[in-house]
């Protein structure tokens, strides 16, 4: 067997070990508690490592084995998916460049705002349908009941470092002026402010601010948070990608030389 096959389908074998990291950040996001409520990305990541490792598999065994028509599907299929996992990548990245928090007096949390974040992000938690089936996904989590067992002080509370999740659905936003008890009790006050999440607001640990702006936006803070984490894994195993392709086209177009040279050779002798 020439050593430019044995090259092929070790170069190959990477390819199905760079589609490891790919899944694993898709199952990484599907175990989140944010991600599995929101259910956006971890399934598109999760297909598309599949799809790697399977491409790079049939790689693997057209090259050990010499079989040529396998290792040009191989060339085609993993072209068009590393040019998937680009636009994945690039479009990751361009949806979550956007969108912060914002400091408020006194406090050490941030406070966020759903204008801050890209359209394709607001869209995504704004039709009443889709936010519904979210905001009872989150209801049933700790998020906001932990809070309650780590705090019993405002002035703790007030200088704790919370999630953007628990800072946008835990309690009233810091404009509306209302008064602490715990974490997740506040006293509205007498002159409600007119703004909706502050009408929003409910002392019913099953409501607090979960139909709120500000927990949309905290929601979508902490989606960017780990969205971004993912796209670097991913982001790295794109690079290896690239590598291993390129590697391999040139192993590929060597070994079809050698065989040409000794069909050429054969014939003459």
């Amino acid at each position: 067997m020439p050593l430019s096959n044995n090259v092929i389908g070790c170069i190959n074998f990477i390819s199905v070990l760079l589609s490891i990291p790919v899944i694993g950040a898709g199952i990484w996001l599907a175990i989140g508690t944010v991600n599995s409520c929101v259910k956006l990305l971890q399934w598109p990541v999760i297909i598309l490592g599949i799809l790697i490792l399977l491409v790079g598999l049939a790689g693997f065994i057209g090259g050990f084995w010499r079989i040529t028509w396998l290792l040009v599907i191989y060339l085609i299929a993993m072209l068009v998916l590393i040019v998937l996992l680009a636009v994945l990548v690039g479009f990751i990245y361009m949806v979550t460049i956007r969108g912060s928090g914002h400091p408020e007096p006194s406090r050490a949390y941030l406070e966020y705002s759903l204008q801050d974040f890209s359209g394709w992000l607001r869209r995504r938690v704004q039709r009443s349908y889709k936010w519904e089936r979210i905001r009872t996904c989150l209801s049933t989590t700790t998020i906001c009941p932990e809070l309650n067992q780590r705090f019993t002080l405002a002035l703790d509370f007030f200088n704790a470092h919370l999630s953007p999740l628990q800072s946008g659905c835990c309690k009233p936003p810091t404009k509306c002026g209302f008064t602490f008890v715990n974490p997740t009790y506040w006293i509205s006050p007498i002159d409600m402010s007119a703004d909706m999440d502050c009408l929003q607001w409910s002392n019913d640990q099953n409501t607090l601010c979960y139909s709120c702006d500000s927990c949309k936006a905290g929601l979508l803070a902490n989606l960017k948070v780990d969205w971004l984490k993912a796209d670097i894994f991913l982001l790295l195993a794109l690079i290896g990608l690239i590598i291993v392709y390129i590697i391999g086209c040139c192993a590929f177009r060597n070994a079809e030389t050698e065989d040409i040279f000794r069909k050429y050779k054969q014939g003459y002798t």
